[in-house]
């Protein structure tokens, strides 16, 4: 048995346990994956403040639901997509609350996070390393962002702001890399759209 299958079939008896009426067993869950959560939600929060309280919150998620988790996945994926989902609402809230100055094109959206909004809405062409934005296109952004689909918002989120590979993307939505690639594509150009003539004037 390969180890991955021994961490999945470990894993299921700890939940068996815990359905079980046994308490400890979750207690031994948060130590084996409490590291590991932290070290992805503090990855694509790059604030460890925020890691923890995601990561804690996760885990209090965990034990609300595990009476109903049905093991259709492994634990441990199940466990993942709710810290992913957390730090995604984490991040958004960052959005919405911290747009209060003007920022260049190219420098990260924040001290914390590398993502560039060029990098989130790549132009059709050079954008010029001094071009600023002010804080009502950044406003204009997320609200375009907010209209999007919710297959186009997420994969953009999953690309940009989380940094994922194409096949990590493909995993996690099950679907190809050539799908993932095309979808992309189509909501980057549905994003740009939703800005209209503005967004195309600043570039």
């Amino acid at each position: 048995m390969s180890t991955k299958a021994q961490e999945v079939a470990f894993d299921q008896e700890l939940v068996n346990r815990f359905k079980g009426g046994d308490q400890a067993a979750f207690d031994e869950m948060v130590s084996r994956y409490w590291d590991r959560i932290y070290g992805m939600v503090n990855q694509l929060l790059r604030n460890s403040q925020d890691a923890e309280e995601v990561t804690q919150d996760a885990f209090i998620r965990a034990h609300r639901g595990l009476a109903n988790f049905r093991g259709d996945s492994a634990f441990s994926t199940w466990l993942y997509q709710i810290a992913t989902n957390l730090a995604r609402n984490r991040y958004w809230y960052w959005w919405r609350r911290k747009r209060d100055k003007s920022v260049s094109f190219d420098a990260p959206v924040s001290a914390d996070n590398a993502t560039t909004l060029a990098d989130l809405i790549p132009a059709e062409t050079e954008t010029p390393d001094d071009i600023t934005v002010t804080q009502e296109f950044i406003d204009r952004i997320a609200q375009g962002m907010e209209k999007l689909s919710a297959k186009h918002r997420e994969i953009l989120t999953l690309r940009n702001i989380k940094n994922l590979s194409y096949e990590e993307i493909a995993d996690i939505l099950s679907i190809s890399v050539g799908t993932v690639k095309s979808r992309i594509a189509r909501a980057r150009e549905s994003l740009r759209s939703k800005l209209g003539e503005d967004f195309k004037h600043k570039l």
